[in-house]
């Protein structure tokens, strides 16, 4: 990818983000946020990807257990011609000497899934600002825990849940704002991707060369595998619920009431190791996570959201969006959009190009340069800025710890709704209450996104 340009930093926060506290904020070099990583497999080395081409970032320390990911690390430095950063390698507690480091701004954590919680709770209370891959916690307890270390600490917390900067998904979030679809009713979006080639291959290829995982896998079949096997919930809600939470406001004059979620059988996993290899063991074991796992929530002021799980089954990729109200809908499915008096054809679809062109969201205009190249069609440029401007800035994430919480949440609770035979399970008010008054500043303007 050919260097950036990169965003100045803003002199003025937006309408209805906190400052943080004095203490908390970093002391010196402002123009430049220097970073720390746990967790340099394949995402993580995306993020460093995004930090290597920028001016601002300095990536002065890296940790990892595995040398495979340090040496591909290592490479992407020696290719952009930048120092290589401090290694911390030996044992899964290594991060915490990195965490020591008095130089690091911020981390960003792309470890897996059940490292999450207890590297960011440590990140958090050694000062530090925290961009973390999805998921927050697996337990609620967990979830409260990071809400009480953030707020204890000062310290921000931001889910780095790209899809929430999609450019189509945010040319939608214009089009709410502008009242284009009338008054919101019904939200629809889930994760639904046939993930099999990723959770089974043979420790050779990245996918479709095997029906092994565990630790003598590749990349995420190490561990992402094992979760199927032992929970029976929507255990990646966040590419979904994200974006709809800008859409409605939740935690920001609006917030989830309550869910109830439903599983279908288990049958995808075995079938397709057993398709590829009869009699492999793999093929026998009981996956309780289900082929489908559907969840509908409610919200306070009386819309609802449809979510999907659905990663075991052949299909082809879609978050399945639906995003309806009193004038009109959108559904990425069908690339389409629908405006009650204002499409070509009273209730026929239009193509969504037209209408996305003429609302493509006023960030995406503006850097649509800077994100060429990057991850996902440009949207990891944007939650990777996101993250950096407001460590720069010394304020808010744009995506913070209540954000992160409440849509990770939604893995516990689905859990215990279906454990509990489909019983509605309340949803925490991670705010305590401040929902009431707190203000959707989400990509309303660029100091911080």
């Amino acid at each position: 990818m050919e260097r950036r340009t990169f965003i100045k930093q803003s002199s003025i926060a937006a309408a209805g983000l906190t400052l943080l506290p004095a203490g908390s904020l970093f002391a010196s070099n402002k123009d430049k946020v220097r970073l720390g990583y746990i967790g340099v497999g394949l995402r993580g080395r995306s993020h460093i990807g995004e930090g290597l081409l920028r001016d601002d970032v300095d990536i002065v320390a890296i940790c990892d257990t595995q040398e495979s990911s340090l040496k591909y690390c290592r490479e992407q430095f020696t290719k952009a011609g930048k120092p290589l950063p401090q290694e911390y390698i030996g044992s899964l507690d290594a991060y915490k000497r990195l965490l020591d480091r008095k130089d690091i701004d911020a981390v960003i954590i792309a470890t897996p899934w059940q490292f999450h919680h207890p590297q960011a709770i440590d990140a958090m209370k050694a000062g530090k600002y925290v961009g973390c891959e999805v998921i927050a916690g697996l337990s609620m307890e967990d979830h409260w825990e990071l809400v009480h270390t953030s707020e204890s600490t000062g310290m921000p917390y931001m889910t780095l849940e790209n899809v929430c900067y999609r450019r189509d998904v945010m040319a939608v979030l214009n089009m709410v704002r502008q009242g284009l679809f009338g008054e919101m009713i019904h939200y629809e979006g889930g994760y639904q991707h046939n993930l099999r080639e990723v959770l089974f291959n043979d420790g050779k290829h990245f996918a479709g060369h095997g029906v092994e995982f565990g630790p003598d896998a590749l990349s995420e079949a190490q561990w992402r595998t094992q979760f199927n096997i032992d929970r029976n919930a929507d255990i990646y809600p966040t590419h979904g619920v994200g974006p709809l939470m800008h859409y409605a406001d939740i935690n920001a004059g609006n917030r989830f009431t309550n869910l109830v979620s439903f599983s279908s059988k288990a049958r995808g996993l075995a079938a397709y190791v057993e398709e590829l290899a009869p009699g492999n063991k793999n093929a026998k074991i009981n996956y309780k996570n289900g082929d489908v796992i559907t969840t509908m929530i409610n919200c306070a002021n009386g819309e609802t959201v449809l979510l999907s799980h659905d990663t075991h089954l052949p299909r082809p990729y879609s978050l399945g969006f639906r995003v309806q109200g009193t004038k009109g809908l959108w559904m990425d499915v069908a690339k389409s959009v629908y405006i009650e008096h204002h499409s070509k054809e009273e209730d026929e679809w239009d193509g969504e190009d037209d209408w996305f062109k003429k609302y493509d969201h006023p960030l995406w205009k503006k850097y649509e340069t800077n994100a060429e190249g990057a991850g996902h069609g440009g949207m990891d440029w944007f939650v990777f800025n996101a993250f950096v401007q407001a460590v720069k800035q010394g304020r808010q994430t744009p995506i913070d710890v209540y954000d992160s919480v409440t849509m990770s949440a939604i893995t516990p609770l689905s859990e215990k709704s279906i454990a509990e035979g489909n019983m509605p399970q309340a949803f925490p008010d991670f705010t305590r209450g401040k929902w009431q008054t707190r203000k959707n500043s989400f990509a309303l303007d660029d100091s911080g996104f």
